[in-house]
C-alpha cells in the first residue's frame, strides 16, 4: 500500500470524515486534503480540530465540533458540506472494555451501538439524497477485526461492528444502481488513542491468550487511512459492498 499521497486524486471533491480529531480519522482527513479534497472534519474535541485546520489549512478543513449521536450535529455536518458530498468516511467509534455477554449492561450496550452503528446510519442517510441526485458517492465505514472474530473485543463492540458490515452491504445493494459505492475497512491493531483496556477479568483470561498468540504488531493510523482513501477514490470504482481487512494479516491467523 502506497503511504504517500497521490496528488490530485481527490481534486475539487468534498468529503465528510468523523472522528477526525485523532487517530485513523485524522490521518484520513490529512491524506484527503493532501490529495486535493475539501474535508468537513467532525469530532468532539474542538482543540484537536483546530490543530488539524492549522496543519491542513482552512481551505482544506471545515471543522464541526459536536457529538455525532446528536441529530443536530449530523445536520450541522451535512450543512457544512453544502450541496455536494462526494464521500463519507464514518471513522468515529468507541470500544467496550472487552465486556462479555454475561456482563454487558444496558448503558454500555446503548452507548456503543449508538456511536458505532446508529450515528453511522444517520450520517449515511443524511448524505444519500445528495449523492443519489448527483449519481455519484463513495461511503467507507470503519469496522474492526471484531467484525471477523469475537476474541478481538467484547459483546457490544463485536455486535456493533458486525452491524456496520451488514448495514454497509445493504447500502451497496440498494443504492449501487444509483451510483453509490459503500465499503468497509476493518482495521486490526492500530496506533490510536482509542481506549482498549480490558474491564472484565473473565474476558482477560479467555481472550488474552488468543490475542497474544495471533495479533500482529500494530499499524500506524496512516496505513489504515490509506485503505480508506483508496476506497473513496475512483481507483476503487469497481469495488462495492466489500469488507477490506487492514489488519496486517490477523484475519488469516
Amino acid at each position: 500500500m502506497n503511504l504517500h499521497p497521490t496528488f490530485g486524486r481527490h481534486e475539487n471533491r468534498t468529503y465528510i470524515v468523523t472522528g477526525a480529531g485523532s487517530g485513523i480519522g485524522r490521518a484520513t482527513a490529512v491524506r484527503l486534503v493532501a490529495e486535493g479534497a475539501r474535508v468537513v472534519a467532525s469530532d468532539l474535541n474542538g482543540d484537536s480540530l483546530s490543530a488539524l485546520a492549522v496543519e491542513c489549512g482552512t481551505d482544506g478543513i471545515t471543522p464541526v465540533v459536536g457529538d455525532i449521536t446528536d441529530t443536530a450535529t449530523v445536520g450541522q455536518i451535512v450543512g457544512a458540506a453544502g450541496s455536494r458530498v462526494d464521500g463519507l468516511a464514518n471513522v468515529a467509534g468507541i470500544m467496550d472494555g472487552f465486556v462479555p455477554p454475561s456482563e454487558v449492561d444496558d448503558a454500555l450496550w446503548d452507548r456503543v451501538m449508538g456511536l458505532n452503528v446508529t450515528a453511522t446510519m444517520r450520517l449515511t442517510r443524511a448524505v444519500l439524497p445528495v449523492m443519489i441526485e448527483a449519481g455519484y458517492g463513495a461511503i467507507v465505514n470503519v469496522a474492526s477485526e471484531a467484525a471477523l472474530r469475537p476474541s478481538a473485543a467484547g459483546a457490544a463492540y463485536t455486535a456493533s461492528k458486525h452491524a456496520v458490515v451488514g448495514y454497509t452491504r445493504s447500502v451497496a445493494f440498494y443504492h449501487g444502481p444509483q451510483g453509490i459505492r459503500a465499503n468497509v475497512v476493518a482495521p486490526g491493531p492500530t496506533i490510536t488513542n482509542i481506549e482498549g483496556s480490558v474491564r472484565s477479568a473473565y474476558a482477560g483470561r479467555l481472550a488474552g491468550p488468543v490475542i497474544q498468540a495471533t495479533m500482529p504488531p500494530p499499524a500506524t493510523s496512516e496505513a489504515v487511512a490509506a485503505s480508506i482513501v483508496w476506497l473513496l477514490s475512483d481507483d476503487a470504482a469497481n469495488i462495492n459492498g466489500i469488507m477490506l481487512p487492514s489488519d496486517g494479516g490477523w484475519s488469516v491467523a
